[in-house]
């Protein structure tokens, strides 16, 4: 699933290929997709423009001049892009489109057709439960440390398994969840209310500085991800642990092992990482 530096360079990637584009047609072939029903999209957005694209947590979100607002959720396996033509042959995993004033198209791509996305008025997003309940978003600006580490205190939750809750922090996946644990020699299993104010400092701007490397990177492609223009990221180079069981730690040598956290598979040096035995707080 697309983390959130792979849907920012979505965000990034689209924008200037949609921009100020008026939209004349809305399509599917998969109506599920679309959460409030093709007739709701095509009576609420047809003769509108998109002015820009936003983005929160993992979530597109497509501004129009009508004052409405397109959620989009890529799940697995969506994608978008845009053909010049709207004649131009579709691909069968094709399931949206958007039909713009000057002839082009916006498509959503789909193999696993898990995709959503959600027509509201814009500024009414904190109405979608979804997105009222993510966490802060992983910046300098906006993710306090004082507050993550309150949040943290409440989950004797494996740590690998609370950095996974969007309610704790927006946007990170499992990834990067292995990668910053990693960064900071935290073992994924360790009970989360039992980091000290150390660890969580050395967790916090490890969250903040990886996910803006990985965004310069164009994102990670491990397995299916590109972004509008059909380019694959870079970061998947710069992983230390990620799908990397069985290679030696960049750090010491040790070999890196695969478990389950929380039906998740979870990647980890035992050495540089070591699980630390320690009281619950009372």
């Amino acid at each position: 699933m697309p983390e959130l530096p792979e849907v920012e360079t979505v965000r990034r990637s689209l924008l200037p290929l949609v921009k100020n584009k008026v939209i004349t047609v809305i399509n599917t072939n998969w109506e599920k997709i679309l959460i409030n029903g093709l007739a709701t999209f095509q009576k609420e957005i047809v003769g509108s423009e998109i002015t820009t694209i936003d983005r929160r947590g993992k979530y597109l979100l497509m501004r129009l001049s009508n004052g409405e607002t397109i959620i989009s959720h890529l799940r697995m396996e969506g994608r978008y892009y845009v053909v010049k033509d709207a004649n131009t042959p579709f691909d069968k995993h094709d399931h949206v489109t958007f039909t713009f004033q000057d002839g082009s198209q916006l498509r959503y791509r789909d193999l696993r057709k898990f995709g959503r996305m959600r027509l509201i008025k814009t500024g009414q997003e904190d109405q979608v439960p979804a997105l009222a309940k993510l966490g802060p978003e992983p910046t300098p600006s906006t993710f306090d440390e004082t507050e993550f580490a309150r949040r943290l205190k409440r989950h004797h939750k494996p740590i690998k398994s609370v950095l996974l809750d969007q309610t704790v922090v927006a946007g990170v996946g499992n990834i990067y969840a292995d990668e910053v644990l990693w960064l900071s020699q935290l073992n994924p299993l360790q009970p989360a209310d039992t980091l000290k104010s150390k660890e969580i400092k050395t967790l916090h701007d490890a969250i903040i500085q990886e996910l803006n490397a990985a965004i310069a990177a164009g994102g990670t492609s491990a397995h299916t991800y590109v972004d509008a223009e059909g380019n694959r990221g870079s970061f998947q180079n710069a992983l230390h642990v990620y799908d990397r069981e069985g290679t030696p730690c960049d750090r010491c040598g040790t070999t890196i092992v695969k478990i389950k956290v929380g039906q998740r598979g979870t990647h980890y040096c035992p050495h540089c990482q070591p699980l630390h035995q320690r009281r619950r707080p009372a």
